[in-house]
C-alpha cells in the first residue's frame, strides 16, 4: 500500500506535478546577531521540479506579554478578582532587584450595594478617590495606623479587588528580611516561605509597598505590575469575605472572596465553601 501523501505532495498533484523537494529557506545571520531573509519568517518554503516555488504558513510561536495592560483589569469586579488568581505581582526594588509572588487569594469590592467597600452608596472620599480611577489603579490604605493593604481598580465606579494572598517565587531572602523587621514579636525563627505574603498587610511589608504606590497605575508603573502566569479556573474556592462584622448586613456573608485550593499561601480556608466548589 502507497504511503499517503503530504500536504505539499497533494498541492503539487493538483498542478500535475510528482514529487516536492523541501528546501530551507536561506538566512544570513549578521554581525550584531540579528538575520537576513528574502521571505517572511513566518512561511516554509519548497522548490518543485518545475522550479517553482511553494510557501505555506508555518504557526508563530505565542509570546506572553511582560506584564498586563489596561483591557486586562477593564472588566468586572468579580472577573478580574478570579482573573488575578494565578497571575504574579512583581515589585522591583530601588536597587533593580525584581520581587514575585503568584496571586492566590483575592476579595471583591463592589461600590454600590456593597456595604462592606470603602465606596459603598458611591461614597468618594481623599483616601479612596483610586478605587474610581481606571481598571488597574493601585488603592492603598493604611490599617491600625501601622500596616497597608493593596487593592486593584476594576470596571465599575468604586469597585476594586483586594489582594490578600502570594505565594512567594523571587526575592524570598528579601521578602524575609523585610517581614523580620516589622514583626510584633522579635524572634530567632525565621518565617516559613508561605508565611511572608498570606495576609494582605504581609504582601505589603514584604514587597516594600506603602501609600506611595497609593493611585499609581500598574500597567505602566515602573514599580510594579502583573505577569500573566496561569489560569486556574478550575481549581478556585469561592468564599466570604475575611474581617467583615455585621454592620455590612447580607453582604457579610456573600461569596465574594476567592482563592485557589490547596495552595498553603492562602491566609484562612473555608473548609464548606471548598466542599461546595468541588
Amino acid at each position: 500500500m502507497a504511503a499517503p501523501l503530504s500536504a505539499c505532495q497533494k498541492l503539487s498533484a493538483r498542478r500535475g506535478r510528482s514529487t516536492v523537494h523541501l528546501q530551507s529557506v536561506p538566512v544570513v545571520f549578521t554581525e550584531a546577531g540579528g538575520k537576513s531573509d528574502l521571505r517572511p519568517s513566518n512561511t516554509l518554503c519548497s522548490s518543485t521540479q518545475n522550479g517553482d516555488t511553494v510557501c505555506l504558513p508555518v504557526p508563530r510561536p505565542v509570546i506572553k506579554p511582560s506584564r498586563f495592560g489596561p483591557e486586562f483589569f477593564d472588566r468586572s469586579c468579580i472577573n478580574l478578582a478570579r482573573a488575578l488568581l494565578g497571575q504574579v505581582l512583581t515589585r522591583r526594588l530601588p536597587g533593580g532587584d525584581e520581587l514575585r509572588g503568584r496571586i492566590v487569594e483575592t476579595e471583591a469590592y463592589l461600590g454600590g450595594d456593597d456595604k462592606a467597600s470603602h465606596s459603598a452608596s458611591g461614597r468618594r472620599t481623599a483616601r479612596n478617590v483610586a478605587m474610581f480611577m481606571a481598571p488597574g489603579t493601585m488603592y492603598v490604605y493604611q490599617i491600625y495606623g501601622v500596616y497597608y493593604c493593596l487593592n486593584v481598580s476594576s470596571r465599575g465606579d468604586g469597585a476594586a479587588v483586594l489582594l490578600r494572598a502570594l505565594e512567594p517565587l523571587q526575592g524570598l531572602d528579601s521578602m524575609r528580611e523585610s517581614r523580620g523587621a516589622r514583626r510584633k514579636q522579635k524572634t530567632c525563627k525565621p518565617l516559613r516561605d508561605w508565611e511572608l505574603c498570606n495576609g494582605p498587610s504581609k504582601i505589603c511589608q514584604a514587597l516594600a509597598i506603602d501609600k506611595s504606590f497609593d493611585r499609581r497605575d500598574l500597567t505602566s508603573d515602573p514599580d510594579a505590575w502583573v505577569e500573566p502566569d496561569q489560569d486556574p479556573q478550575a481549581s478556585i474556592v469561592c468564599a466570604s469575605r475575611i474581617g467583615i462584622g455585621s454592620s455590612a448586613g447580607e453582604w457579610a456573608t456573600k461569596p465574594l472572596r476567592f482563592y485557589l485550593r490547596g495552595n498553603r499561601s492562602v491566609s484562612v480556608r473555608n473548609k464548606s465553601a471548598e466542599q461546595k466548589s468541588r
